[in-house]
């Protein structure tokens, strides 16, 4: 049999999950915030893509041109079937990266994304993917990685390693991937009832993984059951991605970029004394205990003067992507969660309000009209805060809007019909925000009977309870099923009504709805 998969593992599909991360407009705040100078949109490039949910979403939603590999057949044509849904063009295929790597009709990109990848493929596949951002892109283009990383997972990895060799030599010929799963999970959790001494020395492993073990089993075999998995410092991919002349640019974690939430007064002081960027980056990780990074990193960056930096933040444009009244004034870090102070901002929020657009300098001059003393650093922070928690939303220009909405509706269009008989597909498309936007399935269903006609609640119920029936979903009320139909329609209508008068104000705003 042909080793077609590389050790990574193939038999079973990868979970359908969005990752906000890979859309390329969210890259202009932490760059600008950086005082670098932003790359072009022209052309994109996701390696590994998985099921394709989120390199869809990106194409259709922009104008920016994307293509992407994935080595999984399967995976890759379900992404193809959402890229013909969509006609944005996106071109996705089943190639190895040895493949897609090496090929020489691709066009050059400015922006190449890998979700993830870099962890779970050998040292080989490593090489190619420098070769390939080497060569593949663009003088000024940005490539995002996110990755597991030392120290966070120093103490986990002779877990992992026990998992996984116990799932080779412990199972039996032929048992099922997530058989083999559960047995290594069963195998590690009666070790443990052993009180090993390994625990004595790492106690808050043993919480480690008792929340592996409520994972969702797909994605534990994805994780931990691979035959390649390296976490690995900053420094060490810093000097690999050097090799194709890329340097860091920064944190695509936007809570990262705001130090109060992170590090300590004495934190912050001892990293700024340490000049070399790498080495301070490194070190950032053990103060925080990092077990996972994502990094935008460029290749030729380019510093911006202040008088323009300051002029491309204020052209930044942002809109408020929840109900005003639903935004709660609480943002979580690694020093734990932090209260946002109410004065600082209810006004940015209250200015937002209507879900219209905004750049960054009208918010900055409405908040001067209304005697407020943030300048344009603190009005950044605060801004920077309010997108990390998905109360607002960077929004493309009106040119990129424009191409975007007749591609959104069309796969909007196609993943509400999949709603009828899927459960585990919950984003959306918007023209706007040039990505995705989170609709749990029964707000896509109410979606799908608007689209048939629904024009009230009662209509929406009408039409969402028998697909519910098909797919066995009862509702639940406080964490408890609803178990009569009484209980459900009602319950139900609850739901329809808080999503005509809450939730769909807003996503016509985004364009995810008329």
């Amino acid at each position: 049999m042909s080793n077609w998969n590389a050790g990574y593992m193939a038999e079973i599909a990868y979970t359908y999950g969005y990752y906000e991360e890979l859309n390329p407009l969210r890259l202009r705040l932490p760059l600008l915030a950086a005082g670098l100078a932003l790359p072009a949109s022209g052309t994109a490039c996701e390696l590994g893509f998985g099921q394709g949910v989120s390199a869809n979403i990106h194409a259709a939603a922009s104008a920016t041109r994307w293509h992407g590999n994935d080595f999984n057949p399967s995976q890759a044509a379900f992404a193809q079937e959402l890229a013909s849904a969509s006609g944005a063009g996106a071109q996705f295929t089943d190639e190895s990266f040895a493949q897609f790597c090496r090929r020489d009709d691709l066009p050059d990109f400015d922006y190449i994304c890998l979700h993830g990848i870099w962890s779970w493929v050998s040292a080989e596949n490593r090489a190619l993917i420098v070769a390939f951002l080497q060569r593949k892109l663009k003088v000024g283009g940005v490539a995002y990685i996110s990755y597991n990383t030392q120290p966070g997972w120093s103490a986990m990895m002779p877990m992992r390693d026990l998992l996984a060799e116990h799932s080779r030599v412990m199972s039996a010929p032929g048992v099922g991937v997530l058989a083999r799963v559960d047995g290594a999970i069963d195998f590690v959790d009666r070790m443990i009832a052993t009180q090993p001494r390994y625990l004595e020395a790492y106690p808050l492993l043993a919480d480690r993984f008792e929340k592996l073990k409520a994972l969702d089993r797909n994605y534990v075999a994805h994780e931990y059951f691979n035959a390649d998995w390296q976490p690995m410092a900053f420094s060490r991919l810093a000097a690999m991605l050097g090799e194709a002349k890329l340097e860091f640019a920064a944190s695509a974690n936007y809570t990262a970029l705001v130090d109060m939430l992170n590090l300590t007064a004495e934190h912050q002081q001892f990293l700024a004394e340490i000049p070399d960027p790498t080495f301070r980056e490194t070190t950032r990780a053990f103060l925080v205990n990092e077990q996972f990074r994502k990094d935008y990193w460029v290749k030729g960056a380019r510093r911006l003067t202040p008088l323009a930096q300051a002029s491309a933040l204020r052209a930044v444009r942002v809109m408020l992507a929840v109900p005003r009244d639903e935004v709660v004034l609480s943002v979580h870090g690694v020093l734990g969660d932090a209260d946002m102070d109410e004065r600082v901002y209810a006004p940015v929020l209250d200015a937002m309000a209507d879900h219209r657009v905004y750049t960054i300098g009208e918010l900055e001059q409405q908040l001067q009209l209304a005697g407020s003393d943030a300048g344009l650093a603190a009005l950044l922070q605060i801004v920077l805060i309010l997108v990390s928690k998905g109360s607002v939303l960077a929004v493309q220009d009106e040119a990129g809007i424009a191409v975007a909405r007749p591609q959104t509706a069309r796969l909007n269009a196609h993943l509400l019909t999949l709603a009828l008989e899927r459960t585990d597909l919950h984003i959306l498309a918007s023209p706007l925000t040039g990505g995705g936007v989170v609709v749990s399935h029964l707000q896509q269903l109410f979606l799908w009977a608007q689209l048939q006609g629904a024009a009230t609640p009662q209509d929406c119920v009408r039409a969402t309870w028998p697909v519910l029936l098909r797919l066995n979903q009862l509702l639940t009320r406080d964490g408890q099923p609803l178990l009569t139909e009484e209980e459900n329609l009602a319950e139900l209508l609850a739901h329809a009504e808080y999503f005509a008068t809450r939730t769909l104000p807003v996503l016509r705003a985004l364009g995810v709805a008329d």
